[in-house]
């Protein structure tokens, strides 16, 4: 009705031929700023924390035995 066609304003309005700021940019992506890189910075600690969490979860399983627990919870358990 209006003349408007949206697939050729899609068309018109797709990238730019010439981008100034693509060269700017490009240091953003790789190397010490790729994706990966940057996941793993936002996290320092995380992977010595889990091994050191899973190395104590092991070693309470194994040695800190709780007997107090082995008893049943009757009446006068307190």
């Amino acid at each position: 009705m209006t003349g408007f066609d949206i697939r050729k304003f899609a068309h018109s309005a797709g990238q730019p031929r010439y981008d100034p700021w693509e060269r700017a940019e490009a240091w953003r992506y790789t190397g010490t700023f790729s994706r990966w890189n940057r996941f793993r910075s936002a996290f320092p600690g995380l992977g010595i924390a889990t091994v050191a969490f899973a190395a104590y979860l092991g070693y309470e399983q194994l040695f800190l035995k709780d007997e107090h627990h082995a008893e049943g919870h009757g009446e006068g358990h307190h």
